[in-house]
């Protein structure tokens, strides 16, 4: 299994940008495929993208429109959201995930974070 704990969250401006870390604990990290969503209140959990095992395929949702990068050390056990252009509507909670295998749907997932806010102001 693998613990993930993310940072980075806080409260920005409209056009600024962010960068977010995930850092995992446990043997099984580098053979985990990772995934980033995104919660708004009152909405449903949200895929914003996720990035292989070996971090040579990333998949991003089109809401991102090449905003977001994702990407992994799997030396560090980190996986990270760069998050550029922010807008409001991205306000939310964000979480990573880790799952067996590459997918857009939380029910990929075995292992999620406790999440991380973002506040996007106008």
């Amino acid at each position: 299994q693998v613990q993930l704990v993310e940072s980075g969250g806080g409260l920005v401006q409209a056009g600024d940008n962010l960068r977010l870390s995930c850092a995992a604990s446990g043997r099984t990290f580098n053979s985990a495929a990772l995934g980033w969503f995104r919660q708004a209140p009152g909405k449903e959990r949200e895929f914003v993208g996720a990035i292989s095992r070996t971090g040579g395929t990333t998949y991003n949702s089109d809401f991102v429109q090449g905003r977001f990068t994702i990407s992994r050390d799997n030396a560090r056990n980190t996986v990270y959201l760069q998050m550029n252009s922010l807008k409001p509507e991205d306000t939310a909670v964000y979480y990573c995930a880790a799952g067996r295998v590459f997918g857009a749907s939380p029910s990929t997932y075995y292992s999620w974070g406790q999440g991380t806010q973002v506040t996007v102001s106008s």
